[in-house]
């Protein structure tokens, strides 16, 4: 008879422990985003709903708003669209010096960020180009292709070859089999890599900060309301909503590419949640 080894009470309680030191902060958003006190401590003076009130009625949030948003967009499709074309390259096709291709795209994952932005905003002032929105969603592009690219060449990989053959056999030519076949197969992983994509873009806070120049940005705005002691319970208010947004577009993302994982008969496993 075989006897079932439980694990250690060490290694549970480090899990629960870890658990609880990560999303402690999460969780403490909400609490003081409806504390009716300024000072963020305890014990709680009571429930409110009015930081959330004085959110709505900030101007200057719904700027740094829109143009975070923008960003996002314009940043998550750019790197969508490259991502698919790069992922289709490296799991389809054999060219030299592919290795290093493919490692210099996901190189950003691993450099610090703090040196990216610096080299950008060297890189775009010494060719005379004004910062703007649109050296953010550059440098936001640079930042999230590499996510793009992990997550679309998970989801070609998956592909039955044999679906792309037989179509070949059935006298379709390369751009309709891509078009008709592949395209509708990987869809769910091209909606989940454009989902992550935004997430990452809306939540950067450090290439925003450099590249923006006198451009709003959320997370610079937020940044900046830390020096003011009153407006803080109004910015954990606005963290509370990112939060719920952030969790919300992950889901879906997840949701997303276990679909597409299923279609093609893929593992479902080892996913973003």
């Amino acid at each position: 008879m075989k006897t079932v080894q439980r694990k250690p009470w060490g290694h549970r309680a480090y899990a629960i422990a870890y658990l609880i030191f990560l999303y402690a902060p999460i969780i403490l958003l909400p609490v003081f985003a409806f504390n009716n006190s300024v000072i963020l401590a305890f014990p709680l003076e009571g429930f409110t709903t009015k930081w959330f009130g004085e959110m709505w009625a900030d101007q200057q949030m719904f700027n740094a708003l829109r143009n975070s948003v923008t960003v996002a967009f314009s940043s998550a499709a750019i790197s969508t669209i490259l991502g698919l074309f790069a992922a289709r390259a490296s799991t389809r096709f054999r060219f030299p010096g592919k290795g290093p291709v493919v490692a210099l795209v996901m190189l950003p994952l691993v450099l610090p960020e703090m040196i990216l932005a610096m080299s950008l905003l060297v890189l775009f002032l010494s060719v005379g180009v004004n910062l703007s929105i649109l050296t953010v969603i550059l440098g936001h592009v640079l930042v999230t292709t590499p996510f793009a690219v992990a997550i679309l060449t998970s989801a070609f990989q998956s592909l039955d070859r044999s679906l792309e053959e037989a179509a070949y056999d059935l006298g379709e030519t390369p751009s309709s089999t891509f078009r008709l076949i592949i395209l509708p197969l990987v869809m769910p992983g091209i909606v989940a890599s454009f989902l992550i994509c935004f997430t990452v873009s809306l939540d950067e806070f450090i290439i925003s900060y450099f590249l923006s120049g006198t451009e709003p940005m959320l997370s610079a705005y937020i940044y900046g309301q830390f020096r003011f002691p009153a407006n803080v319970p109004k910015v954990m208010a606005l963290g509370t909503i990112l939060v719920l947004l952030s969790v919300g577009l992950l889901a879906l993302a997840e949701f997303y590419r276990r679909r597409g994982m299923a279609r093609t008969g893929g593992k479902a496993s080892g996913g973003f949640l």
